[in-house]
């Protein structure tokens, strides 16, 4: 069919090429250039007309199955880019679906690129699993950032298997979570600290940036064996944070080019490329600084394997898992980057559930001091077998991954889609235990299949120890001066418009 497809827009070209060749011999090259306009202007309008999905399904693309498709047309050649390249798309496509009839699967463009969406966990199953969809489509952010070369957008493929494979055995295994157990320990005392200072001195907390900071040094130190303290304004420290804020603005940012290709040789708003650019030598200066350093040092500490920092282990590989330098900067910048502002923008948003649901954040806080006790105290931190034992805060973590993004379904959420309510998913009273890291697609936040994410079970781990601190530490009340606001922003993740400033009161046992 694409080799059709091609031979039917070359005949087209064949056919107008006298036409255009006659004109310029008696007219001047603004009527070869209206002419041109309005040829594609027609042929844009007839596939409007008649491809349902946009422009990137023309031809029948999106009838090759037993059922047709449906989906917006959208805009000539830009497809649905205009409606979703502003505000919150996830809304919108949404909206598109319920409209089209089409919950089960609705086809759209992206400009040249063609795109579906389902909220029907069969049919998510099938495409997050398809070996169609092994590869990613790459964003000219991604490909500057060298993601290309790291297990996110690398494409399917020997090189992606063996990173698949490092990162499942070596990186991310349950023995390597449990061993940097005392550094997340060790930050989350360092976070609650700060929060309790800021409430002492200003009456109020603005809780995002002290979660930056600690997912942060919490990914830090298990990547490169060092914190980095930026509330001290450490300048390495505010240079990495920079490096980290910069890059996330970039991936986050909405690029046209992406879905145009021919539109980045002259419109780049963002300037994407030259930001880039600019960013790249730095991330490599400071990571391959830090793998200097780890082969020049004679690391004579008594340590297991699973204890040492990713650095080290990514060095002591060998063979066919064996990474180059440039390599081992891609993996470690990705993880670094991935793994900051995901784990504090999830844990706001259910600091803010919890704060507007004060009955849920007592059921929670009596749940934990059960299992703990005494955890008011500031020297007793939970730790991950602590909360594995808690299923109330492993329900609350669910719903608010269910809730933000939202999951809005009636059709698998029941008739309260729209309200927090943990209960959902406890099993003991009658709730579904849902499997959110990949094995049950009527909620994954992580994705599934060969793309599911890698460092799922360090985030869950990381998310939950820190709900735990905040609310056996403290009391969460909502800043009436400033109050919740649950309106969206989404970026590289959907995150609160507005941060959140709560009031918080130190518990006493």
């Amino acid at each position: 069919m694409g080799l059709a497809n091609t031979c039917d827009d070359t005949n087209i070209m064949i056919f107008s090429l006298p036409t255009i060749l006659e004109i310029k011999k008696n007219c001047d090259i603004n009527l070869i250039l209206f002419y041109v306009f309005v040829t594609f202007l027609i042929c844009g309008l007839i596939n409007r007309a008649f491809s349902s999905g946009g422009p990137a399904w023309k031809n029948g693309r999106n009838k090759m199955g037993q059922i047709p498709i449906p989906g917006p047309n959208g805009l000539p050649i830009f497809g649905s880019l205009f409606s979703l390249s502003r505000g919150l798309a996830h809304r919108k496509l949404a909206r598109m679906a319920s409209s089209h009839a089409a919950r089960r699967l609705m086809a759209f463009s992206l400009g040249s690129t063609p795109a579906v969406i389902t909220t029907d966990p069969c049919i998510a199953h099938e495409i997050l699993t398809s070996p169609h969809f092994a590869s990613r489509p790459i964003k000219e952010s991604a490909k500057q950032l060298m993601f290309s070369r790291a297990i996110g957008f690398a494409p399917d493929g020997p090189h992606w298997r063996m990173l698949r494979s490092v990162a499942s055995t070596h990186l991310f295994a349950p023995k390597r979570i449990l061993a940097h157990e005392g550094a997340r320990q060790l930050e989350c005392s360092v976070m609650l600290s700060a929060v309790a200072s800021e409430q002492s001195l200003k009456g109020h907390v603005q809780l995002r940036k002290h979660l930056q900071a600690m997912s942060l040094n919490m990914i830090t130190e298990i990547m490169f064996g060092k914190r980095y303290d930026v509330a001290k304004l450490d300048d390495k420290a505010l240079e990495l944070n920079e490096l980290v804020r910069e890059g996330f603005e970039l991936l986050g940012a909405f690029n046209w080019s992406d879905h145009l290709p021919w539109l980045k040789y002259f419109y780049d708003p963002f300037r994407v490329r030259e930001r880039c650019a600019a960013l790249v030598p730095r991330v490599e200066r400071l990571v391959k600084k830090i793998i200097k350093e780890h082969r020049d040092r004679d690391d004579s500490t008594e340590k297991t394997r699973d204890e040492y920092d990713f650095v080290y282990v990514l060095l002591t590989l060998y063979g066919e898992e064996k990474l180059d330098e440039d390599g081992m900067v891609a993996v470690l910048w990705e993880m670094i980057f991935r793994g900051t502002d995901t784990t504090a923008l999830l844990i706001e948003w259910i600091m803010t559930e919890l704060i507007l649901n004060p009955k849920i954040q007592a059921n929670l806080h009596k749940e934990l001091q059960t299992l703990v006790p005494n955890t008011s105290s500031t020297e007793v931190i939970v730790a991950d077998t602590d909360v594995t034992r808690s299923p109330y805060l492993e329900a609350v973590v669910k719903e608010a991954l269910r809730r933000h993004p939202p999951a809005h379904d009636p059709m698998i959420w029941g008739n309260d889609p729209f309200e927090f309510r943990p209960e959902r998913f406890l099993a003991s009273v009658g709730g579904a235990g849902i499997d959110v890291r990949g094995g049950d697609l009527r909620l994954a936040p992580f994705g599934a299949g060969r793309r599911v994410c890698p460092g799922r079970k360090l985030g869950l781990a990381s998310v939950s120890m820190c709900v735990a601190e905040l609310v056996m530490k403290f009391e969460w009340i909502e800043d009436e001066r400033k109050p919740v606001d649950l309106s969206e922003e989404l970026k590289l993740s959907c995150e609160m418009k507005k941060p959140l400033s709560a009031i918080v009161i130190p518990r006493v046992n």
